[in-house]
């Protein structure tokens, strides 16, 4: 808990927490790292499930890197806003369950991405996907709805 008050207490914390742009900025970076990153894995999980037959998989696997930056946008301002009230947040259980479910949502992703890589062309051209995408299609989109629900419970709940 020490570590968590020394962030908590930094200049950049202060600078986060207290300044007319800190916060505004890290938050509005956050949301279009959101925006980024759960676009393209939304519309990447109804292709894997049977929506937008018309977009080809492949197609969509080139945007995966976009969502990757879209993440680490995320992951810079989400603990730039993370340092700015570490020890509120450490033990928040609505954090807790969203850094829980974004965990399991970029393993998730990974294996989509592999998947994707691998056999996409096949998809495309077969006009067939297999069921272990599409569980995986529903558990991304699962994950994200849940990791996006517990972010905005933080500001609700004690």
């Amino acid at each position: 808990m020490a570590f968590l008050e020394w962030l908590e207490y930094s200049a950049f914390a202060d600078w986060v927490g207290t300044s007319a742009w800190g916060y505004p900025i890290l938050l509005t970076s956050h949301s279009i790292g959101l925006a980024i990153i759960v676009g393209i894995l939304f519309v990447l999980n109804m292709r894997l499930l049977g929506f937008f037959s018309d977009i080809p998989i492949v197609g969509l696997s080139s945007l995966l890197k976009l969502a990757w930056s879209g993440f680490l946008i995320n992951l810079i301002s989400g603990i730039s806003l993370f340092i700015s009230q570490a020890t509120f947040f450490a033990t928040h259980i609505a954090f807790l369950i969203k850094i829980t479910a974004i965990i399991l949502a970029l393993v998730n992703a990974a294996f989509i991405q592999s998947l994707v890589r691998q056999q996409g062309q096949y998809w495309d051209s077969a006009g067939a996907i297999p069921g272990r995408a599409k569980v995986l299609a529903l558990a991304s989109l699962a994950l994200w709805v849940t990791a996006i629900i517990a972010g905005r419970l933080i500001a609700y709940i004690d």
